[in-house]
């Protein structure tokens, strides 16, 4: 198969977008594996298809696929990839949804910035002690589309992510499925640095829009961050992660940054 695609990326998080609007790419997990092998394929942390919305309820869909096959529910960088690649194919101006896994998304342009509306936050877990190899440590989790444990840290640049990441991305306390993990630095009134391992990728990413934001909205309950809190990335980019706090719940959230271009090109797989 004879495929044509685009390469972009969201703060360093890179993705291969396919153009499927008409069904007629099929992907197996092991073709998925080879485009995102960056030594074999093109390289990327995980692939979108565009395609029709099935339910009617947005004006397109994707469909989203972590670099080791698995389905994704969803991803805040990736789905400001997908926006912009979705507005360069259809020529919309304004802002439109799409259906993902975890929801509709709404996407909104400021120039070569987008910003995405994320799902509901759930189920918030605060100062929970997990026992690791390394001791007993306090991690924070929730779910801003795919489930993220955060780990507040005096030193982002020391972390071994590496070690504890795949300890705590399969620890049975976040079983059956695991998490994402986020090692998160304050760095100033409502300004963090964020580092993460990503499930599905199985290693550390550049960034990961659902982990910042899980990583902001942790910092806004525990530490009195309001809206928007500035994020440094393992990229070195910075992102936006805006919300309301409203009855001890947070709604209307927001993750803004860059959604680049890289290059386009033709794969047999």
């Amino acid at each position: 198969m004879v495929l044509d695609f685009t390469k972009m990326n969201g703060a360093g998080n890179d993705f291969v977008l396919l153009d499927n609007r008409a069904r007629k790419v099929s992907l197996s997990c092991d073709q998925i594996v080879r485009l995102c092998d960056r030594h074999r394929g093109v390289g990327a942390d995980g692939v979108m298809l565009l395609v029709p919305s099935a339910s009617g309820r947005a004006d397109w869909a994707w469909e989203f696929y972590n670099s080791d096959g698995s389905t994704g529910e969803m991803c805040g960088n990736g789905a400001r990839c997908f926006s912009r690649f979705v507005q360069r194919l259809t020529g919309v101006s304004g802002g439109f949804t799409f259906e993902t896994g975890a929801g509709v998304i709404t996407a909104s342009f400021q120039g070569e910035r987008v910003t995405v509306n994320l799902t509901q936050p759930r189920e918030l877990r605060l100062h929970e002690q997990v026992p690791l190899s390394a001791g007993t440590q306090t991690i924070h989790s929730l779910n801003t589309g795919v489930p993220h444990a955060v780990l507040f840290v005096p030193d982002a640049d020391r972390v071994l992510v590496g070690q504890l990441g795949p300890e705590i991305r399969r620890h049975a306390h976040f079983g059956p499925k695991g998490t994402n993990v986020n090692f998160a630095q304050l760095t100033g009134p409502n300004q963090i640095r964020v580092r993460t391992f990503e499930r599905g990728v199985e290693g550390e990413t550049l960034a990961c829009g659902t982990g910042v934001t899980a990583s902001a909205l942790i910092a806004a309950r525990l530490h009195g961050f309001t809206s928007p809190v500035k994020v440094r990335v393992q990229g070195g980019d910075e992102l936006e992660v805006s919300f309301k706090d409203q009855g001890g719940e947070f709604t209307d959230v927001r993750l803004g940054g860059p959604a680049e271009f890289v290059f386009e090109g033709r794969i047999v797989i």
